[in-house]
């Protein structure tokens, strides 16, 4: 009986602290995925003197925007080889011009919506 009893202590701090590690580990994998778009996004300015528009979007790393204004030194292969998705399996937002920066890049967190707390977090480089 004392040990079913220890055995439910140890439970009750150890889970509680285990389950908060997948959230943790999807808002780690969303803001590495976010420094390596921004990279790519800065290879394409460097290679053609401005980023994106919004309305070219994040696909212009990929594909060769087909939208004004066309860019010139657009690097054969892309910038890419795929968009990522988010860790809760949507795509990444972009903004040129950003709010918080010159262009923004981000995941509108677990909720899919924007602002929120905590696991619902908007996530930003």
């Amino acid at each position: 009986m004392v040990v079913v009893v220890i055995l439910g202590l140890l439970a009750a701090i150890i889970v509680p602290k285990v389950m908060s590690r997948p959230d943790e580990a999807r808002a780690v994998a969303a803001r590495a995925d976010i420094a390596a778009i921004t990279q790519a996004l800065k290879l394409y300015r460097l290679d053609n003197t401005a980023y994106p528009t919004t309305e070219q979007g994040l696909a212009a790393l990929v594909q060769r925007p087909t939208t004004l204004p066309q860019p010139a030194n657009w690097k054969q292969g892309g910038y890419l080889d795929r968009l990522p998705k988010d860790p809760w399996g949507r795509e990444y937002r972009y903004l040129n011009p950003g709010l918080r920066s010159e262009i923004d890049v981000f995941s509108l967190g677990a909720d899919g919506e924007p602002g929120g707390e905590g696991n619902n977090a908007d996530l930003y480089h």
